[in-house]
């Protein structure tokens, strides 16, 4: 499975879009710092079904072609708050896919963060990267990442290379810098291809590891590799830029970049 080619010849056609991604929000568990993971399928809290309905209206008047969601009851729950506020979302379909459900915290799950931390302590082991017995791995999390975005871009490719821009190969410059508040369709002004994923705090946090360290995602200046791994709000919002090739049938990732991370704005409306 080949993501990622380097081009630097002038003339190859590409298709730039948006990637707009999206933690679920706030549920009791998470408001009494328990682990959920996969075998949890916890409701949003009334403060999640406010904080989904903010977000909502925050990405109101941003256009999106495609919606792709974990197919837990909490993503649910906030994609479906999100696209009843937008538009563009009327005639699309959720696609609820389970390679975006929430790592897997094994025996952990259920149980208190602050017992996850002392559980890597006590096994001399880093947190969060820590795997309790019958949880996955960060290596197993990082595959579905990887599975999920190659299956992301071959349908996004199949769906909307006639709406490609100019021929290139270079995603556009980053911004001077990754503001935590702006303009809600700030990075896809203009790019009429923009896709929306929402998933979960754990599994953005390796997503954002694998862009980063072997897909070289171009990060805004004053951004930190601290901050891009850190865990995300609840209903946080993460933007990148996208440009793929075509070799073939298949699409190709040529180019990555973030144009913020985190923002959550939205919550002081």
């Amino acid at each position: 499975m080949r993501l990622y080619s380097v081009l630097n010849c002038h003339g190859m056609r590409r298709l730039t879009f948006g990637l707009t991604l999206v933690r679920h929000g706030e549920t009791q568990y998470n408001k009494e710092g328990l682990l959920q993971g996969q075998a949890i399928d916890s409701a949003l809290s009334e403060t999640g079904l406010l904080q989904a309905d903010a977000a909502g209206c925050y990405l109101r008047d941003v256009n999106f072609s495609n919606v792709f969601v974990s197919d837990m009851l909490r993503a649910r729950q906030t994609a479906d708050k999100i696209m009843k506020h937008n538009s563009s979302c009327s005639a699309l379909q959720m696609v609820c896919d389970p390679l975006l459900k929430e790592k897997s915290f094994g025996i952990a799950e259920g149980r208190r963060v602050q017992d996850f931390k002392e559980m890597a302590k006590a096994a001399g082991e880093s947190f969060p990267d820590f795997t309790p017995p019958e949880g996955e791995t960060q290596e197993q999390v990082k595959e579905r990442v990887k599975t999920f975005l190659e299956k992301m871009l071959q349908h996004t490719g199949s769906e909307h290379w006639h709406d490609r821009g100019q021929d290139g190969t270079a995603v556009p410059a980053p911004p001077e810098s990754s503001p935590v508040e702006g303009m809600a369709d700030d990075g896809v002004r203009g790019i009429p291809v923009h896709v929306l994923v929402v998933t979960h705090g754990a599994y953005m946090r390796v997503a954002m590891r694998y862009f980063v360290e072997e897909l070289h995602c171009c990060l805004p200046q004053g951004c930190d590799e601290a901050h891009m791994f850190s865990l995300s709000p609840n209903t946080g919002l993460c933007r990148f830029i996208l440009s793929i090739t075509k070799e073939g049938s298949r699409f190709i990732l040529s180019g990555i970049r973030c144009v913020f991370i985190h923002r959550r704005d939205h919550m002081k409306q």
